[in-house]
């Protein structure tokens, strides 16, 4: 079970992993905690007033055309990262595999190198919802590139190139996405506290 945790992949052998599904994967956590937390189904997105949980709202929250929202679903049922609810048809992450791949296996699998100063998003423990938790001795930040960023620092490639975008859309999404490269970027400390901080918010409430 764990090889196929740590090298996602389908059963014929086809197909390995790509950089969104970690993204639409996280995308399903939060969207599963607003849920909950409100007591009800998540806002709706965009006129059409489409499920949230859908391809078509997939699309409309994260830039991700409809094509590959699908075939990462199905990657992500294949390799044990998602399972589809037996009522309801949705996706749903397996978020013990999914904490247990990005905690041991994404820093080898999407690596992340820091680049050339820039304009952009800040991330890792630069996030807002994060910079209170590390005294980095780092004199740069770092950010996803993103013209309209007001922050600089040192850039960093998101997971998906829409990912500046969708997190100004979703500020949970945008603390697991910097939590994540926290990881593929971070010293020892950095990776161990972020791992455990995306370890409570992946786990909480999992009745899986």
């Amino acid at each position: 079970m764990w090889l196929t945790v740590l090298s996602p992949r389908t059963a014929d052998g086809a197909n390995r992993m790509k950089s969104q599904d970690v993204v639409i994967l996280l995308k399903l956590v939060s969207l599963e905690h607003e849920e909950r937390e409100g007591g009800g189904h998540p806002q709706r997105s965009d006129v059409h007033r489409e499920d949230p949980f859908s391809v078509r709202g997939l699309e409309a929250s994260l830039g991700i055309s409809k094509t590959e929202v699908n075939a990462s679903i199905k990657r992500s049922v294949s390799s044990g990262l998602a399972i589809k609810d037996r009522h309801s048809g949705r996706p749903r992450p397996n978020r013990r595999n999914l904490c247990n791949f990005i905690a041991h296996g994404l820093k080898f699998v999407f690596p992340a190198r820091p680049g050339a100063m820039t304009r952009g998003i800040p991330t890792a423990f630069a996030a807002p919802s994060l910079k209170n938790l590390l005294i980095s001795a780092g004199e740069y930040i770092y950010v996803w590139p993103f013209a309209k960023g007001k922050a600089m620092g040192q850039s960093v490639e998101p997971l998906f190139k829409s990912v500046p975008e969708a997190v100004q859309k979703d500020d949970r999404l945008y603390e697991y996405l910097a939590l994540v490269d926290a990881i593929r970027i971070g010293n020892q400390r950095e990776t161990g506290l972020a791992v455990e901080r995306i370890s409570e918010r992946l786990l909480k409430n999992d009745q899986r």
